[in-house]
């Protein structure tokens, strides 16, 4: 191949991933509007027994059918099938390390009967708040109502979706876990199925702009970690789950690599402590 033909490759490449990137955003933003203006009046419509299915399903189809599109069109490729596997294994906390933006719509696309946890301004955003409140999602901002609510829905049959270090990977390979995945397994009397998600770029991690064009395609994969039963002491628990991330996930064979192009800033850190 000729410098000129390899320089034009590379150009049309980068122009590829600039179209993917904002197809992805454009794409996702209709979708989450849609929904939010169906799920407005639906809210106020329908029974809550009848209300929370439809919109779980509703966010499930939406985030397949989202994250179908970015597969097609060669932007990503994912590996579910892991995922797949917990569908039918009833009440659980599903608690995956969270190494970038997407890794709740990976999640809550391939498990319909998820409840979240989620942030709260993300409840109050226009392009998700209407949808989350349809679908029973928890908000953060009141730890005790947070937990009940959690527990209640774990009682009730419900997965839920809880990521043990509260936000986005800042220090490699896991931030400091939080002790609310044991306090609620512990009241609920649920076991927690720990999840890895492994992946071959820092794309939306902490830092990243949203508008940062990526290298791709981009490569998620899920694997299911060890299932803990419900832990009688939340402290010691989240010591030992925290270590447990750490070993599974330094040397994961499809994490992200310390010589990652366009790292953001915790990559230094990898191999701190």
């Amino acid at each position: 191949m000729s410098r000129a033909s390899g320089t034009l490759q590379r150009k049309l490449h980068a122009l590829y991933e600039i179209c993917a990137l904002w197809f992805g955003l454009i794409l996702l933003g209709i979708i989450t509007l849609g929904w939010s203006s169906l799920s407005v009046p639906l809210y106020y419509i329908l029974p809550k027994r009848w209300a929370v299915p439809l919109g779980r399903w509703g966010i499930t189809t939406g985030f397949r059918f989202y994250l179908g599109a970015l597969s097609r069109i060669g932007a990503c490729r994912f590996d579910f099938s892991a995922l797949d596997a917990l569908r039918d294994q009833g009440p659980l906390i599903v608690a995956p390390n969270h190494p970038c933006l997407l890794d709740a719509v990976m999640v809550i696309s391939r498990l319909p009967n998820l409840a979240c946890i989620m942030k709260a301004d993300i409840v109050d955003n226009v392009f998700l708040g209407a949808g989350a409140r349809m679908a029973g999602y928890i908000r953060n901002d009141a730890q005790l109502s947070m937990i009940k609510q959690a527990v209640a829905e774990l009682r009730n049959g419900s997965q839920l979706l809880l990521f043990p270090e509260g936000t986005r990977t800042t220090r490699w390979p896991v931030n400091e876990c939080k002790g609310t995945t044991a306090l609620i397994a512990g009241r609920a009397n649920v076991p927690i199925q720990t999840v890895f998600i492994e992946t071959s770029s820092p794309y939306l991690s902490k830092g990243w702009p949203l508008f940062k064009r990526p290298v791709m395609p981009i490569t998620y994969h899920f694997r299911l970690g060890r299932r803990f039963d419900p832990p009688a002491r939340a402290g010691a628990f989240t010591a030992e789950l925290e270590r447990y991330f750490i070993d599974a996930l330094r040397d994961a064979p499809r994490f992200l690599p310390a010589d990652a192009p366009d790292a953001p800033a915790l990559h230094p850190h990898r191999h701190a402590g």
